[in-house]
């Protein structure tokens, strides 16, 4: 069955959609990301304009991330002020981000941009996790100690001035460390279609040092504010958010991501990171395969928006 987008003007299988939406729900339920640098890239290869793909996927990444801020919450481990002070630096990276897009735009550069951005994105995500995975697999089946650096309890932000209590977090630091690392994500979430949480979360745990019980769902909570600044200023700027297609890959999300929430406390995480890791690569190369192709027409006629 199919149906035609407006905005991107081509005609989609409406369940090939659903699925798309419902897998990027899964992975946002179980491991705290939006789940954009992976839909954004499948979008692509279906056939959908990049610039449209990266607009709609920031809105279809804001009804997931809803779902499972609220799974989250229900357990308790979202910690709102540590999230808001995330989502400040995200709003100021988001307006950073919308004004490079327009440039590349306007220079008629996007697309490659965005191509090129996704193989080095993925290729260290994939690589990183894979190899995490994989160690921790090894290490789990012949019994090896797995070398870990001896927790300090001061770091450098300590050192650094305006610090704030985060009582859900037990922490009391400075917030220029969150401040830069949510403007870091705005400007991925802007110029990409991502959620960012898979900076976030690592950069959570290992520089801000907070709990991992509270860690996924205070991402979730800062992507939810920042993706929906994201789509606006997409639509005012570029419009380029393609309505249709966002709906039916919320439904989609909604749905994977409390499938997501359930299995992310049921499964074996150095299992599950491998096969993400390993499915983050496959993707990197057929988008670098696809950006190395000589293209049929050398020539383009599509208008630059």
């Amino acid at each position: 069955m199919y149906i035609y987008l407006p905005i991107a003007e081509v005609s989609v299988n409406i369940f090939i959609i659903f699925g798309m939406g419902g897998l990027v729900g899964f992975l946002s339920g179980m491991f705290g990301v939006g789940g954009g640098f992976l839909m954004t890239p499948f979008l692509i290869f279906y056939g959908i304009p990049p610039m449209v793909a990266v607009a709609t996927e920031a809105n279809q990444i804001v009804a997931s991330s809803i779902s499972g801020t609220i799974a989250h919450w229900r357990k308790s481990a979202v910690d709102m002020k540590m999230g808001s002070v995330l989502l400040f630096g995200g709003i100021i990276g988001s307006f950073i981000g919308i004004e490079l897009f327009v440039y590349l735009r306007e220079v008629g550069q996007i697309d490659t941009f965005i191509s090129i951005s996704y193989v080095i994105l993925l290729g260290s995500i994939g690589s990183l996790t894979l190899v995490e995975g994989l160690y921790s697999l090894i290490a789990k089946k012949y019994n090896l100690k797995i070398f870990k650096k001896k927790k300090v309890d001061r770091n450098w932000i300590y050192l650094l001035p305006f610090r704030v209590k985060f009582r859900k977090s037990g922490l009391y630091v400075s917030v220029i460390p969150p401040i830069l690392i949510g403007m870091v994500v705005g400007i991925l979430a802007t110029i990409m279609g991502v959620g960012g949480g898979f900076i976030m979360v690592p950069a959570m745990i290992y520089i801000l040092r907070m709990p991992t019980n509270v860690v996924i769902g205070t991402s979730l909570y800062q992507i939810v504010f920042v993706t929906s600044l994201v789509t606006i200023l997409h639509s005012y700027e570029n419009q380029t958010v393609d309505m249709v297609l966002a709906i039916m890959l919320m439904i989609g999300g909604v749905i994977g991501v409390q499938i997501g929430v359930y299995f992310g406390h049921k499964l074996r995480g150095e299992q599950l990171r491998s096969l993400l890791g390993l499915i983050v690569l496959l993707v990197c190369f057929k988008m670098a395969y696809d950006l190395a192709l000589r293209p049929e027409d050398i020539f383009s006629t599509v208008n630059i928006r």
